[in-house]
Protein backbone atom coordinates (compact mmCIF):
# COMPACT_ATOMS: atom_id res chain seq x y z
CA UNK A 1 0.00 0.00 0.00
CA UNK A 2 3.02 2.11 -0.27
CA UNK A 3 4.50 1.56 -3.32
CA UNK A 4 3.14 5.20 -4.67
CA UNK A 5 4.89 6.56 -1.89
CA UNK A 6 8.12 5.23 -2.32
CA UNK A 7 7.73 5.91 -6.34
CA UNK A 8 6.96 9.26 -5.73
CA UNK A 9 10.22 10.21 -3.40
CA UNK A 10 11.99 8.82 -6.30
CA UNK A 11 10.59 11.12 -8.72
CA UNK A 12 10.58 13.41 -6.29
CA UNK A 13 14.70 13.28 -6.55
CA UNK A 14 14.90 11.78 -2.40
CA UNK A 15 17.34 8.46 -3.23
CA UNK A 16 15.98 6.01 -0.93
CA UNK A 17 16.61 2.70 -1.88
CA UNK A 18 14.88 -0.65 -1.47
CA UNK A 19 16.69 -1.86 1.83
CA UNK A 20 15.64 1.37 3.65
CA UNK A 21 12.21 1.09 1.95
CA UNK A 22 11.66 -2.69 3.48
CA UNK A 23 13.15 -1.20 6.38
CA UNK A 24 10.21 1.06 7.26
CA UNK A 25 7.67 -1.33 6.25
CA UNK A 26 9.35 -3.47 9.11
CA UNK A 27 8.60 -0.33 11.73
CA UNK A 28 4.84 -0.27 10.14
CA UNK A 29 4.54 -3.57 11.21
CA UNK A 30 5.80 -3.49 14.46
CA UNK A 31 3.30 -0.54 15.00
CA UNK A 32 5.84 1.78 15.45
CA UNK A 33 3.25 4.42 14.20
CA UNK A 34 -0.30 4.12 14.56
CA UNK A 35 -3.11 6.57 13.30
CA UNK A 36 -0.96 9.31 13.84
CA UNK A 37 -0.06 11.31 11.01
CA UNK A 38 2.76 12.98 12.68
CA UNK A 39 4.59 9.89 14.11
CA UNK A 40 4.17 8.60 10.62
CA UNK A 41 5.42 11.25 8.95
CA UNK A 42 8.71 10.89 11.28
CA UNK A 43 9.47 7.77 11.05
CA UNK A 44 9.16 7.72 7.38
CA UNK A 45 11.87 10.28 7.18
CA UNK A 46 14.10 8.54 9.52
CA UNK A 47 14.12 5.53 7.88
CA UNK A 48 14.29 6.75 4.45
CA UNK A 49 16.52 10.39 4.45
CA UNK A 50 19.97 9.21 5.55
CA UNK A 51 20.90 13.63 4.60
CA UNK A 52 19.34 16.37 6.18
CA UNK A 53 19.39 18.13 2.45
CA UNK A 54 17.13 15.75 0.94
CA UNK A 55 14.89 16.51 3.75
CA UNK A 56 12.90 19.60 1.51
CA UNK A 57 12.44 17.00 -1.19
CA UNK A 58 11.10 14.06 0.75
CA UNK A 59 8.32 16.98 2.69
CA UNK A 60 7.28 17.66 -1.04
CA UNK A 61 7.07 14.27 -1.96
CA UNK A 62 5.26 13.42 1.42
CA UNK A 63 2.76 16.06 0.85
CA UNK A 64 2.35 15.19 -2.67
CA UNK A 65 2.04 11.39 -1.98
CA UNK A 66 -1.00 12.04 1.08
CA UNK A 67 -2.76 14.80 -0.54
CA UNK A 68 -6.23 15.15 1.24
CA UNK A 69 -5.53 12.78 4.14
CA UNK A 70 -6.21 15.77 6.43
CA UNK A 71 -9.70 15.99 5.56
CA UNK A 72 -10.39 12.05 6.18
CA UNK A 73 -12.26 12.21 9.80
CA UNK A 74 -11.95 10.06 11.94
CA UNK A 75 -15.54 8.32 12.08
CA UNK A 76 -14.13 7.35 8.43
CA UNK A 77 -11.05 5.56 9.68
CA UNK A 78 -13.03 3.93 12.62
CA UNK A 79 -15.67 3.10 9.43
CA UNK A 80 -12.72 1.56 6.81
CA UNK A 81 -10.26 -0.14 9.81
CA UNK A 82 -11.00 -2.61 11.99
CA UNK A 83 -9.77 -1.66 15.62
CA UNK A 84 -10.06 -4.52 18.45
CA UNK A 85 -12.61 -3.59 20.59
CA UNK A 86 -10.47 -3.98 24.24
CA UNK A 87 -8.32 -1.38 22.27
CA UNK A 88 -11.30 0.88 21.81
CA UNK A 89 -12.41 -0.06 25.31
CA UNK A 90 -8.78 0.83 26.97
CA UNK A 91 -9.33 4.07 24.89
CA UNK A 92 -12.79 4.94 27.35
CA UNK A 93 -11.53 4.41 30.17
CA UNK A 94 -11.59 7.78 32.33
CA UNK A 95 -8.03 9.05 33.62
CA UNK A 96 -8.00 12.01 36.00
CA UNK A 97 -5.27 13.87 38.09
CA UNK A 98 -5.52 13.98 41.79
CA UNK A 99 -7.14 17.54 41.55
CA UNK A 100 -9.94 16.28 39.15
CA UNK A 101 -10.20 13.21 41.18
CA UNK A 102 -10.84 15.96 44.59
CA UNK A 103 -13.42 17.87 43.14
CA UNK A 104 -15.39 14.94 42.31
CA UNK A 105 -17.80 14.12 45.49
CA UNK A 106 -19.60 11.38 46.75
CA UNK A 107 -23.14 11.46 47.13
CA UNK A 108 -23.69 11.13 50.44
CA UNK A 109 -24.42 7.38 51.79
CA UNK A 110 -25.84 4.03 50.75
CA UNK A 111 -29.38 4.80 50.54
CA UNK A 112 -28.77 8.07 48.68
CA UNK A 113 -27.02 6.11 46.03
CA UNK A 114 -29.13 2.91 45.77
CA UNK A 115 -32.69 6.04 45.83
CA UNK A 116 -30.73 7.99 42.78
CA UNK A 117 -29.37 4.92 40.81
CA UNK A 118 -33.40 3.57 41.06
CA UNK A 119 -34.15 7.25 39.40
CA UNK A 120 -31.69 7.14 36.72
CA UNK A 121 -32.63 4.04 35.54
CA UNK A 122 -36.21 5.21 34.95
CA UNK A 123 -35.17 8.21 33.24
CA UNK A 124 -32.48 7.09 31.16
CA UNK A 125 -32.87 6.24 27.69
CA UNK A 126 -30.00 4.91 25.28
CA UNK A 127 -26.48 4.28 25.75
CA UNK A 128 -24.10 7.05 27.04
CA UNK A 129 -20.67 7.50 27.36
CA UNK A 130 -18.92 10.39 29.54
CA UNK A 131 -20.43 13.42 31.72
CA UNK A 132 -21.57 12.74 35.55
CA UNK A 133 -25.00 11.38 35.56
CA UNK A 134 -26.21 8.76 33.35
CA UNK A 135 -25.19 5.18 33.77
CA UNK A 136 -22.48 4.66 31.26
CA UNK A 137 -19.13 4.51 30.83
CA UNK A 138 -15.77 6.34 31.10
CA UNK A 139 -17.31 9.29 32.42
CA UNK A 140 -17.75 10.61 36.76
CA UNK A 141 -20.97 9.55 37.38
CA UNK A 142 -21.36 7.61 40.23
CA UNK A 143 -23.01 4.80 38.14
CA UNK A 144 -21.74 2.40 35.00
CA UNK A 145 -18.28 1.20 34.02
CA UNK A 146 -14.74 2.87 33.14
CA UNK A 147 -14.94 5.46 34.83
CA UNK A 148 -14.15 7.34 38.33
CA UNK A 149 -16.16 7.79 41.51
CA UNK A 150 -15.10 7.99 45.19
CA UNK A 151 -18.51 6.18 46.27
CA UNK A 152 -20.43 4.56 43.08
CA UNK A 153 -22.62 1.47 41.45
CA UNK A 154 -20.26 -0.82 39.24
CA UNK A 155 -22.26 -1.97 36.39
CA UNK A 156 -20.55 -3.52 33.23
CA UNK A 157 -17.22 -3.03 34.11
CA UNK A 158 -14.62 -6.30 33.56
CA UNK A 159 -12.52 -5.72 36.58
CA UNK A 160 -11.76 -3.79 39.78
CA UNK A 161 -9.58 -0.73 38.82
CA UNK A 162 -10.27 1.71 41.58
CA UNK A 163 -11.03 0.12 44.35
CA UNK A 164 -14.32 2.23 45.10
CA UNK A 165 -17.15 0.47 44.16
CA UNK A 166 -19.81 0.24 47.23
CA UNK A 167 -22.03 -2.19 44.76
CA UNK A 168 -20.74 -4.36 42.08
CA UNK A 169 -24.13 -5.01 39.75
CA UNK A 170 -22.61 -8.19 37.39
CA UNK A 171 -22.39 -11.82 37.78
CA UNK A 172 -18.81 -12.72 38.33
CA UNK A 173 -16.96 -15.59 38.31
CA UNK A 174 -14.38 -16.66 40.76
CA UNK A 175 -11.59 -19.23 40.21
CA UNK A 176 -10.87 -21.89 43.62
CA UNK A 177 -7.71 -21.47 45.11
CA UNK A 178 -5.23 -24.77 44.06
CA UNK A 179 -4.46 -26.24 47.08
CA UNK A 180 -1.41 -27.95 45.18
CA UNK A 181 0.67 -25.11 44.61
CA UNK A 182 4.15 -25.68 45.09
CA UNK A 183 5.39 -23.71 47.68
CA UNK A 184 7.65 -20.60 46.53
CA UNK A 185 9.43 -20.54 50.09
CA UNK A 186 8.92 -22.42 53.45
CA UNK A 187 8.51 -20.03 55.52
CA UNK A 188 4.56 -19.99 55.57
CA UNK A 189 5.06 -24.11 56.44
CA UNK A 190 7.32 -22.95 59.56
CA UNK A 191 4.68 -20.79 60.65
CA UNK A 192 1.76 -22.93 60.72
CA UNK A 193 3.83 -25.87 62.51
CA UNK A 194 3.78 -23.48 65.81
CA UNK A 195 -0.14 -24.13 66.06
CA UNK A 196 0.28 -27.80 67.20
CA UNK A 197 -1.56 -30.50 69.78
CA UNK A 198 -0.01 -33.36 69.42
CA UNK A 199 -2.63 -36.43 70.19
CA UNK A 200 -2.02 -40.29 69.57
CA UNK A 201 -5.69 -41.90 68.70
CA UNK A 202 -6.65 -44.54 66.54
CA UNK A 203 -5.46 -47.93 65.60
CA UNK A 204 -1.79 -48.73 67.04
CA UNK A 205 0.26 -49.07 63.75
CA UNK A 206 3.18 -47.47 64.73
CA UNK A 207 6.15 -49.28 65.60
CA UNK A 208 7.21 -47.92 69.37
CA UNK A 209 10.41 -48.77 69.54
CA UNK A 210 11.55 -47.32 73.15
CA UNK A 211 8.20 -50.02 74.70
CA UNK A 212 9.48 -52.56 71.85
CA UNK A 213 12.99 -52.42 73.77
CA UNK A 214 11.55 -52.31 76.96
CA UNK A 215 9.37 -55.21 76.96
CA UNK A 216 11.99 -57.46 75.11
CA UNK A 217 14.56 -56.44 77.97
CA UNK A 218 11.78 -57.26 80.86
CA UNK A 219 10.59 -60.44 79.07
CA UNK A 220 13.53 -62.00 77.42
CA UNK A 221 12.44 -62.34 73.51
CA UNK A 222 11.53 -60.19 70.98
CA UNK A 223 8.28 -58.24 72.40
CA UNK A 224 6.98 -55.50 69.26
CA UNK A 225 4.74 -52.81 70.85
CA UNK A 226 3.04 -50.91 68.54
CA UNK A 227 1.22 -47.55 68.89
CA UNK A 228 -1.23 -44.86 67.38
CA UNK A 229 0.40 -42.79 65.13
CA UNK A 230 1.23 -39.04 66.81
CA UNK A 231 -0.87 -36.71 64.64
CA UNK A 232 -1.55 -32.87 64.95
CA UNK A 233 -4.99 -32.79 66.71
CA UNK A 234 -5.58 -28.57 65.93
CA UNK A 235 -9.21 -28.36 64.21
CA UNK A 236 -8.95 -25.47 61.89
CA UNK A 237 -11.37 -23.75 60.27
CA UNK A 238 -10.80 -21.42 56.69
CA UNK A 239 -12.49 -18.65 55.16
CA UNK A 240 -11.16 -17.36 51.95
CA UNK A 241 -12.12 -13.50 50.41
CA UNK A 242 -12.48 -14.48 46.84
CA UNK A 243 -12.45 -12.03 43.80
CA UNK A 244 -12.45 -8.29 43.01
CA UNK A 245 -9.80 -7.00 45.29
CA UNK A 246 -8.20 -10.22 46.57
CA UNK A 247 -7.03 -11.01 42.67
CA UNK A 248 -3.41 -9.80 43.45
CA UNK A 249 -3.39 -11.59 46.50
CA UNK A 250 -4.25 -14.89 45.29
CA UNK A 251 -0.47 -16.22 45.04
CA UNK A 252 0.65 -15.74 48.41
CA UNK A 253 -2.90 -17.17 49.68
CA UNK A 254 -2.77 -20.21 47.40
CA UNK A 255 0.80 -21.04 49.32
CA UNK A 256 -0.96 -20.48 52.88
CA UNK A 257 -3.79 -23.07 51.50
CA UNK A 258 -1.06 -25.56 50.24
CA UNK A 259 0.60 -25.24 53.37
CA UNK A 260 -2.66 -25.38 55.81
CA UNK A 261 -3.74 -28.53 54.12
CA UNK A 262 -0.57 -30.17 54.33
CA UNK A 263 -0.08 -29.36 57.78
CA UNK A 264 -3.01 -30.00 59.52
CA UNK A 265 -5.46 -33.06 59.35
CA UNK A 266 -8.45 -31.35 60.48
CA UNK A 267 -9.09 -28.81 57.99
CA UNK A 268 -12.10 -27.13 56.59
CA UNK A 269 -12.41 -24.72 54.50
CA UNK A 270 -15.13 -22.38 52.52
CA UNK A 271 -15.00 -18.90 50.67
CA UNK A 272 -16.79 -15.77 50.87
CA UNK A 273 -16.88 -12.27 49.08
CA UNK A 274 -15.42 -9.09 50.88
CA UNK A 275 -17.58 -9.78 54.45
CA UNK A 276 -18.95 -12.56 56.02
CA UNK A 277 -23.08 -13.07 55.30
CA UNK A 278 -25.79 -15.67 55.06
CA UNK A 279 -24.16 -18.04 53.19
CA UNK A 280 -20.58 -19.25 51.95
CA UNK A 281 -19.30 -22.16 49.56
CA UNK A 282 -17.03 -24.73 48.55
CA UNK A 283 -16.85 -24.42 45.22
CA UNK A 284 -16.86 -20.88 43.43
CA UNK A 285 -17.90 -22.46 40.21
CA UNK A 286 -21.12 -23.10 42.06
CA UNK A 287 -20.92 -20.02 44.35
CA UNK A 288 -24.75 -18.93 43.26
CA UNK A 289 -26.32 -22.56 43.54
CA UNK A 290 -24.61 -24.45 46.01
CA UNK A 291 -23.85 -22.31 48.76
CA UNK A 292 -23.77 -23.44 52.69
CA UNK A 293 -26.12 -21.09 54.88
CA UNK A 294 -23.59 -19.71 57.54
CA UNK A 295 -26.48 -20.60 60.61
CA UNK A 296 -25.65 -24.62 59.26
CA UNK A 297 -21.17 -23.62 59.68
CA UNK A 298 -21.96 -22.25 63.15
CA UNK A 299 -24.01 -25.39 64.22
CA UNK A 300 -22.01 -27.78 62.85
CA UNK A 301 -18.44 -27.02 63.72
CA UNK A 302 -17.75 -26.65 67.87
CA UNK A 303 -16.00 -24.24 69.58
CA UNK A 304 -12.72 -26.52 70.11
CA UNK A 305 -12.00 -25.04 66.03
CA UNK A 306 -10.00 -22.29 65.37
CA UNK A 307 -11.37 -19.97 63.22
CA UNK A 308 -8.76 -18.03 60.43
CA UNK A 309 -10.13 -15.43 58.53
CA UNK A 310 -7.61 -14.44 55.23
CA UNK A 311 -8.50 -11.37 53.28
CA UNK A 312 -7.67 -7.53 52.59
CA UNK A 313 -10.66 -6.03 54.49
CA UNK A 314 -10.34 -3.36 51.84
CA UNK A 315 -14.62 -2.88 50.87
CA UNK A 316 -17.09 -0.30 51.48
CA UNK A 317 -17.74 0.75 54.80
CA UNK A 318 -21.57 -0.37 54.02
CA UNK A 319 -20.44 -3.97 53.45
CA UNK A 320 -19.50 -4.51 56.81
CA UNK A 321 -21.99 -1.90 58.52
CA UNK A 322 -25.07 -2.12 56.33
CA UNK A 323 -28.26 -4.32 55.69
CA UNK A 324 -28.26 -4.73 51.90
CA UNK A 325 -24.82 -3.19 51.71
CA UNK A 326 -23.17 -6.26 50.30
CA UNK A 327 -21.38 -6.16 47.21
CA UNK A 328 -23.40 -8.52 45.16
CA UNK A 329 -26.28 -9.66 46.47
CA UNK A 330 -28.88 -8.13 49.21
CA UNK A 331 -27.92 -9.24 52.92
CA UNK A 332 -30.38 -8.83 55.31
CA UNK A 333 -28.24 -8.61 57.92
CA UNK A 334 -24.91 -6.69 58.70
CA UNK A 335 -21.46 -8.05 57.91
CA UNK A 336 -20.77 -7.25 61.33
CA UNK A 337 -23.54 -9.06 63.00
CA UNK A 338 -22.20 -12.55 60.90
CA UNK A 339 -18.54 -11.68 62.44
CA UNK A 340 -19.45 -11.32 65.50
CA UNK A 341 -21.60 -14.62 65.49
CA UNK A 342 -18.54 -16.29 64.25
CA UNK A 343 -16.44 -14.89 67.14
CA UNK A 344 -18.47 -16.14 69.85
CA UNK A 345 -18.74 -19.68 68.13
CA UNK A 346 -15.46 -20.22 67.94
CA UNK A 347 -13.41 -17.95 70.84
CA UNK A 348 -9.91 -18.47 69.04
CA UNK A 349 -10.05 -16.46 65.78
CA UNK A 350 -7.48 -14.48 62.85
CA UNK A 351 -7.91 -12.29 60.79
CA UNK A 352 -4.28 -12.68 57.90
CA UNK A 353 -4.88 -9.47 55.82
CA UNK A 354 -2.26 -9.96 52.84
CA UNK A 355 -2.12 -6.26 52.15
CA UNK A 356 0.78 -4.97 54.03
CA UNK A 357 0.21 -3.59 57.47
CA UNK A 358 1.96 -0.06 56.86
CA UNK A 359 -1.06 0.50 54.49
CA UNK A 360 -3.75 -0.52 56.25
CA UNK A 361 -4.70 3.12 57.62
CA UNK A 362 -5.43 4.40 54.38
CA UNK A 363 -8.40 1.78 53.97
CA UNK A 364 -11.48 2.43 56.37
CA UNK A 365 -13.00 -1.29 56.08
CA UNK A 366 -9.86 -2.11 57.65
CA UNK A 367 -9.91 -0.72 60.36
CA UNK A 368 -13.45 -1.33 60.99
CA UNK A 369 -13.22 -5.05 60.89
CA UNK A 370 -10.05 -4.90 63.24
CA UNK A 371 -12.72 -2.87 65.79
CA UNK A 372 -14.91 -6.29 65.47
CA UNK A 373 -11.71 -8.95 65.38
CA UNK A 374 -9.72 -6.62 68.33
CA UNK A 375 -7.00 -4.70 67.60
CA UNK A 376 -3.96 -7.99 68.37
CA UNK A 377 -6.58 -10.57 66.12
CA UNK A 378 -5.61 -8.99 62.68
CA UNK A 379 -1.65 -10.00 61.33
CA UNK A 380 -0.59 -9.64 58.26
CA UNK A 381 0.58 -12.06 56.19
CA UNK A 382 4.39 -12.43 57.06
CA UNK A 383 6.74 -14.66 58.86
CA UNK A 384 6.30 -12.16 61.88
CA UNK A 385 2.52 -12.15 61.32
CA UNK A 386 1.82 -15.44 60.82
CA UNK A 387 4.25 -16.63 63.74
CA UNK A 388 2.59 -13.92 66.11
CA UNK A 389 -0.89 -15.12 64.62
CA UNK A 390 -0.49 -18.73 65.65
CA UNK A 391 0.67 -17.66 69.03
CA UNK A 392 -1.72 -15.98 69.73
CA UNK A 393 -4.44 -18.59 68.46
CA UNK A 394 -2.72 -21.62 70.58
CA UNK A 395 -3.30 -19.15 73.70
Amino acid sequence: MFLPFFEQLRKGGVPVSLREFLAFLEAMKAGLATYDVEAFYYLARTAMVKDERNIDKFDRAFAAAFEGLEQISIEQVLEAVDIPSDWLEKLAEKHLSEEERAEIEALGGFDKLMETLKKRLDEQKGRHQGGNKWVGTAGTSPFGAYGYNPEGVRIGQNESRHKKAVKVWDKREFKNLDDTVELGTRNIKVALKRLRRWARDGAAEELDLNGTIRATAEHGYLDVQTRPERRNAVKVLLFFDIGGSMDPHVKIVEELFSAAKSEFKHLEHFYFHNCLYEGVWRDNRRRWDAQTPTHEILRTYGPDYKCIFVGDASMSPYEIAYPGGANEHWNAEAGQVWLARARDQWQSNLWINPVPEKYWGYTHSIGMIQEIFGPDAMVPMTLEGLSRGMKALTR
